[in-house]
């Protein structure tokens, strides 16, 4: 018969599956910088943490309110999804931001990242959505689980740090973002402006398309602007993360120029 603890590790370790995180909503993060990071947001529920890991990170474990446990290597070898697992592992509570929520704050600087599939570029741009400023990420349509341990550790923390909102329904989002009074522009290899002349002053939500095949024409129709980023060099594309990084950094420095003339 499996003791409570052991019960308890069973239950967490399905939260691998992303079935089972939007069924109990709840997720893992692992390692000190994640935990520390969820913590800070109110949002950890529950520690597992080995011998060795409890006594590394004795600090971080003193100012959690949540129940933590010692676990064995083997536990938190089940526990991880890592190749060298850290032994120190928390259950979260997604922080539960919808966007209505993020609308309501009248955001100036939105990334949309549209049937994003690689869970390392959607961690990557939520981390560049944060370093720029914007208000919210959007993974709209199918796009990857953003509790998805390999997003989570792309995000290196900043998944708690910037509202992150799942909208399946695209043109939806899209609807809702323009009604809010955000300009809605869409990186496109072919787009008929150039990012050198497009006016980023104003409030703008940006659509990135998914790695493989970018925005369909469909969507990219819906968009305000369809722009082309400049490239000077062989390569003809750029993936998600790049053009994120380079479209948002261009907004945030306009926008920061419009308030500082």
């Amino acid at each position: 018969m499996l003791t409570e603890r052991s019960a308890r590790v069973v239950g967490a370790v399905k939260l691998h599956r992303q079935v089972a995180r939007r069924h109990a909503q709840r997720f893992l993060v692992e390692g000190a910088h994640l935990v520390e990071a969820a913590s800070s947001r109110g949002l950890v529920r529950e520690v597992f943490v080995t011998e060795a890991a409890a006594q590394r990170y004795a600090a971080l474990l003193d100012r959690q309110d949540a129940v933590v446990s010692l676990v064995t290597e083997r536990a938190a070898k089940a526990l991880s999804d890592t190749v060298t697992p850290a032994g120190l592992i928390a259950v979260c509570e997604p922080p539960g931001r919808g966007l209505e929520d993020v609308l309501a704050d009248a955001p100036r600087l939105v990334a949309v990242g549209v049937e994003i599939g690689e869970p390392g570029n959607a961690g990557t741009l939520i981390r560049i959505a944060d370093a720029m400023g914007a208000a919210a990420v959007v993974f709209a349509g199918h796009s990857v689980d953003p509790y998805n341990g390999k997003c989570l550790r792309a995000s290196a923390g900043s998944i708690f740090a910037v509202p992150v909102v799942v909208a399946p329904d695209v043109g939806a989002a899209i609807s809702k973002l323009r009604a809010n009074g955000l300009r809605v522009l869409a990186t496109m290899v072919d787009g008929e402006m150039s990012l050198d002349d497009v006016e980023l002053a104003g409030a703008t939500a940006w659509l990135f398309g998914s790695e493989s095949h970018g925005l369909s024409p469909e969507l990219a129709r819906q968009a305000d602007v369809r722009v082309a980023i400049p490239m000077f060099g062989g390569a003809q594309s750029l993936n998600v993360a790049a053009a994120a990084a380079i479209c948002l950094y261009q907004s945030a420095r306009a926008q920061r120029a419009s308030r500082n003339p």
